[in-house]
């Protein structure tokens, strides 16, 4: 574990933080500033997708409502991912859902806002559960923010409500499976994860491994980086960090064949 704390080090300015934890074995694995609060940008999705959960374990919606007058972001990729959707004016709740991660598509997210009730509401509710994640309409809001220790515990009980109900929080999971976050050297169906990023924040939530074999969650923030338009360091260093919790979780799982 000192091996990945050592290769965030690296990273010699701004604000860094990780948190490892294992769901087999019910601890925290590593730790580095675990309260360290950091913009969320896109990974915020992941907040707003928790709050969908719960309304409908509140049986205030269902997954298979409908929302009209969807419009997809065309800077994302929904034309890729889901190429049958492109021509539809409405998706069902769970598929928005999916799709709102998948793609980190905030014009999706805005429509399933809208439809479940407001920003403020959206707020709200989160901060019922997490007193210290803040989700803003605008990705780019920093006061959307969230605490890496908070962010783990929405990771450690969306996984582990998937693991209890997976018909209730499949739509979440789903769109951490389907996103196109490949990092080079780990197979891509053995990292699930929602990536969020500005011009000096960088954020990763998500699982390495699989579900069924004593995966890891991850979360790594960092802040007050250099401008990561023209200094990619800080991304550099996250991807060899991660590839040294892959290595970690081949380890302990007797993974014969993992290559970096």
């Amino acid at each position: 574990m000192e091996n990945i704390l050592e290769k965030l080090k690296e990273i010699k300015q701004g604000e860094i933080g990780i948190t490892l934890y294992s769901p087999t074995e019910d601890k925290i694995l590593l730790s580095l500033n675990k309260d360290l609060i950091v913009p969320l940008a896109s990974a915020a999705k992941i907040a707003i997708a928790f709050c969908v959960v719960k309304l409908v374990e509140e049986q205030k919606y269902k997954w298979t409502d409908k929302i009209q007058n969807i419009k997809f972001n065309p800077d994302e990729d929904s034309d890729v991912l889901y190429p049958h959707y492109q021509n539809r004016s409405s998706l069902m709740l769970c598929e928005a859902v999916e799709v709102m991660i998948a793609c980190h598509d905030s014009h999706v997210a805005n429509s399933i806002v809208q439809f479940c009730g407001t920003w403020d509401y959206f707020n709200q509710k989160i901060r019922t559960y997490f007193k210290k994640i803040n989700i803003k309409q605008n990705p780019k809001d920093l006061s959307s923010e969230g605490e890496l220790a908070q962010i783990l515990e929405l990771l450690k009980c969306s996984i582990q409500g998937y693991d209890s109900e997976p018909e209730v929080w499949a739509p979440l999971i789903n769109g951490l499976v389907r996103q196109r976050g490949e990092i080079k050297g780990i197979p891509s169906h053995l990292v699930n994860h929602m990536t969020g990023g500005l011009d000096n924040v960088v954020i990763d939530i998500g699982i390495i491994g699989e579900f069924s074999k004593a995966p890891i969650l991850f979360v790594i923030g960092a802040k007050n980086l250099p401008n990561r338009n023209i200094n990619q360091l800080a991304d550099e260093k996250i991807a060899e960090a991660l590839k040294l919790i892959y290595e970690t979780y081949c380890k302990s799982n007797n993974v014969q064949d993992c290559k970096i």
